[in-house]
């Protein structure tokens, strides 16, 4: 039935013509658009479970995170300033302790150093060899804190000259290859010009009647010129870490420099 006052063609016309039925398409998209922000958001908040760090060590997203919750925009973010504070600190404790051992370790180089000087000053001193033999054993071996000095040379003489036999407590004859065989313990290995190492020695040969307390001991290789034999400088102490594999060689290496410069004057 029409309406008052409007005709059947009117009525239908008002009415908005025929009832316009829903894009399936359109609806479908949003729906679709939704479930990929849901995937990717789960997908995101997965891997910051398993791997936070990454949000951690990010100073921006830590800054906006941060910005987040100081404004209250954000319930929902925990405060990452503290987590972020016990990781600064610590990075800071363990800079510290290097920073410790790095100035530790300075202290002792430069410790070791002077002793090196004073302990070569030491030597240049004496105007005859017998002095310089006594020195090495004293005066020497106090500075470098050693509890014993013997200086080893090779010789082709089997019989005992007079100067040895009054030195018979610092200086030590041996026969050829004694050297190199003593620095290598008898093995096939290339011979070093430092070696530091634990001992207990089984023999009398270098230190006599102190070898039952000496525990550790530097092997000092000395190089007398072309046409000598060689020999070898021997520190030993009672401490069984007072040389070590591990440790560093260079002011040995330097000692033993210029110790075997300062032998050549006596030898020439």
């Amino acid at each position: 039935m029409a309406a008052k006052g409007l005709d059947a063609g009117q009525f239908q016309r008002a009415k908005g013509g025929k009832k316009q039925k829903k894009n399936p398409a359109r609806y479908g998209r949003g729906t679709s658009m939704s479930n990929t922000t849901a995937a990717m958001i789960d997908n995101l908040r997965e891997k910051i479970i398993a791997d936070p760090d990454v949000i951690l060590d990010d100073r921006d997203v830590m800054r906006a995170l941060i910005a987040a919750g100081e404004s209250g925009l954000a319930n929902n973010i925990v405060d990452l300033r503290g987590i972020a504070l016990e990781r600064m600190e610590s990075r800071l404790d363990r800079l510290e302790d290097t920073h410790r051992s790095v100035i530790a370790a300075a202290y002792e180089n430069l410790a070791g150093t002077n002793q090196v000087h004073r302990a070569l000053l030491r030597l240049l001193e004496p105007t005859d060899f017998a002095t310089f033999l006594r020195d090495l054993g004293g005066d020497v071996a106090d500075i470098l804190r050693v509890d014993s000095a013997k200086l080893v040379l090779e010789t082709l003489r089997d019989e005992e000259d007079d100067t040895v036999s009054r030195l018979e407590g610092v200086l030590v004859t041996a026969e050829p290859g004694f050297v190199d065989s003593y620095l290598t313990l008898g093995r096939n290995v290339p011979v070093r010009p430092v070696v530091l190492r634990q001992v207990q020695p089984d023999n009398d040969v270098i230190y006599g009647d102190t070898k039952d307390w000496i525990r550790s001991e530097a092997c000092l290789k000395l190089d007398f010129g072309p046409g000598r034999l060689p020999g070898m400088l021997v520190l030993g102490a009672e401490d069984p870490h007072q040389f070590k594999p591990t440790q560093g060689t260079d002011l040995l290496t330097f000692f033993a420099g210029v110790f075997e410069r300062t032998m050549r004057r006596w030898l020439a």
